[in-house]
C-alpha cells in the first residue's frame, strides 16, 4: 500500500466515525439537548489534544483557529444536533451530503479556483445518491432541521477550505490544530448550551456512555485524522469522503436498529458510493487553476 492510499483511506475513518453520530445521539443521549451535546462532543475532546499536543497557538494561529473553531466546530456541531434532535437520521444525512457541493462553492469564493463540471456532477451524484438510501415515504421534513442540516455542512466546508488556504501551522501538526479548534469551539458553545437549556440534567450511565465514545472516539480520533488528511489529501477527494457519513449512519440504522434496505436504497447506496469513489480517481487536469491542482507548497506535511 502506498502513501496516499494510506492516508486516504485514515481519513476516511473520521467520516465513518460520524456517521455513527445519529444512532448515538438518539439512542444514548438526553433528548432536546443540542448545544449541551455540541459543547460535551468539543469541549473535553479539545483539552486532550491539547494536552497530548503540548502546544498552544502563536501569532495568527490565535485568531485563526478561533475562526476555524467557530466554523467547524461550535456552528457545525450546534446545527448537527438541532438537525438530528428535530429530523430522521436519514432526512439529516441528506442535508450533510450537501458538503461536497458547498466546498466546491466556497473554493470558488475563497481559494478563487476553478472547479470542473465534472466535480459538480458528482457532487449532485453524491446527494442524489443519499437521497435515494435515506429519504422515504415516511420521513418528516422540518423547515428548521433542514435549515440546520444544510447550515451545517456549508459551515464545514467553509472551514475546511479556510484550512487549505492558511496551511498547517508551523512546528504544529494535526494533533495541535485539530485540539486548537475544538477548544475553541467548546469554550464559545458553553454559554450558549446554558442560555439556551439551563443546568445539566442529571445524566444515566447510558448518557456518559455515549458521551464518552462521542468525545474520545468520534470527536478527538476523528478530527486528528481528519486534519491529518486535510494536510496530505486536495480538496476535492476530501470533500467527497464526506459523503461515506450518511452512508455509514445509514448501515448503521440497517445493523443496530434494524432498518431494511430495499432495492432502491441499495441503488442509491451504489450510487453516492461510486461518486466518493470516481472524486478519489480524478485525473490531474492539464490547465492550471483547477481545483484538482496539485496543492501550493505553503501546505506543509504534517
Amino acid at each position: 500500500m502506498n502513501r496516499s492510499t494510506k492516508d486516504l483511506l485514515l481519513t476516511a475513518l473520521a467520516p465513518v466515525m460520524w456517521g455513527t453520530t445519529y444512532v448515538v445521539t438518539t439512542e444514548f443521549l438526553p433528548a432536546d439537548r443540542p448545544f449541551l451535546t455540541a459543547m460535551l462532543r468539543a469541549l473535553p475532546a479539545g483539552l486532550l489534544l491539547v494536552l497530548l499536543s503540548r502546544r498552544l497557538p502563536r501569532g495568527s494561529w490565535w485568531w485563526k483557529s478561533a475562526v476555524i473553531g467557530t466554523l467547524n466546530i461550535a456552528a457545525f456541531f450546534a446545527l448537527l444536533f438541532i438537525a438530528t434532535y428535530r429530523l430522521p437520521g436519514g432526512v439529516a444525512a441528506v442535508a450533510a451530503a450537501v458538503g461536497p457541493l458547498a466546498t466546491a462553492g466556497a473554493t470558488l469564493l475563497i481559494l478563487h479556483q476553478k472547479v470542473r463540471l465534472r466535480t459538480w456532477l458528482l457532487g449532485l451524484a453524491g446527494v442524489g445518491g443519499v437521497a435515494m438510501v435515506v429519504l422515504t415515504a415516511e420521513a418528516a421534513l422540518d423547515p428548521i432541521g433542514a435549515a440546520a442540516g444544510i447550515g451545517g455542512a456549508v459551515s464545514m466546508a467553509i472551514a475546511v477550505t479556510l484550512t487549505k488556504r492558511w496551511g498547517m501551522p508551523e512546528n504544529a501538526g494535526a494533533t495541535a490544530l485539530a485540539g486548537w479548534q475544538l477548544t475553541a469551539g467548546g469554550l464559545l458553545l458553553i454559554p450558549l448550551a446554558f442560555a439556551a437549556e439551563g443546568a445539566i440534567p442529571a445524566l444515566t450511565g447510558t448518557n456518559l456512555l455515549g458521551y464518552l465514545y462521542l468525545g474520545i472516539v468520534n470527536t478527538a480520533l476523528g478530527y486528528w485524522l481528519w486534519f491529518r488528511g486535510i494536510g496530505r489529501l486536495s480538496i476535492v477527494p476530501l470533500s467527497f469522503l464526506g459523503l461515506l457519513s450518511p452512508l455509514t449512519a445509514a448501515t448503521v440504522g440497517w445493523i443496530v436498529l434494524g432498518e431494511t434496505f430495499s432495492a432502491w436504497q441499495t441503488a442509491g447506496f451504489a450510487v453516492a458510493l461510486a461518486a466518493t469513489v470516481a472524486a478519489q480517481l480524478q485525473a490531474k487536469p492539464k490547465a492550471p487553476g483547477l481545483i484538482e491542482a496539485p496543492e501550493p507548497k505553503v501546505l506543509a506535511r504534517v
